[in-house]
């Protein structure tokens, strides 16, 4: 079993989890002062930020929220291997982090949430850029589990940022249409 998600990169998922973590330790112990460090809306000091956004979070809630769905969505990206995850994932943060700086209410944006969104959308889309049976189904899966999420890109509630999901969301198709056809796996004929 060990072997299994060494091969495939899942203890990765498990480390960059254990980071958020660390940092919501850090941000819980110093009373929130690391909220600087994500996403002020088109202030040219805080545009390195968009790196460290998907990694601070509001609360324990926020981040165990966040943990399941990054957590579902980078193993099914993972599968297609750690390279694959990684161009995918700069991808979507950078772009998604961008669209959020430059489009974004004024709002301090953080949290993996933009992140996971593309990882979303880029799984769902990838059936459409590379037309397999496998992609399909999985693509299908999604759909029905995770469907719902797509609300998630509304304003409904004015402490979430609905700007991150959506462009995050975005940046999911576009790395989806970039990234794979590089990456073929089973192809209809």
């Amino acid at each position: 079993m060990k072997k299994f998600f060494t091969r495939y990169g899942f203890t990765l998922v498990f480390q960059i989890l254990l980071i958020m973590f660390l940092v919501q330790l850090g941000n819980e112990s110093t009373g929130g002062r690391l909220h600087v460090f994500g996403i002020h809306p088109r202030d040219l000091t805080s545009l390195p930020m968009i790196f460290t956004a998907p990694f601070i979070h509001g609360s324990w809630l926020h981040l165990a929220n966040n943990a399941v769905g990054f957590f579902v969505f980078s193993c099914l990206c993972l599968i297609r291997g750690k390279r694959f995850f990684w161009q995918a994932s700069l991808l979507i943060i950078i772009l998604g982090g961008l669209c959020v700086w430059a489009f974004a209410r004024p709002a301090i944006h953080i949290g993996a949430s933009g992140w996971i969104f593309g990882l979303w959308s880029l799984t769902i889309t990838l059936a459409l850029f590379e037309r397999s049976v496998v992609n399909f189904l999985i693509s299908l899966v999604v759909i029905l589990l995770y469907g719902g999420m797509i609300f998630g890109v509304l304003p409904t509630d004015p402490r979430v940022s609905f700007e991150g999901h959506a462009f995050g969301a975005l940046a999911g198709v576009i790395a989806a249409a970039t990234f794979g056809r590089r990456y073929k796996r089973l192809r209809w004929r």
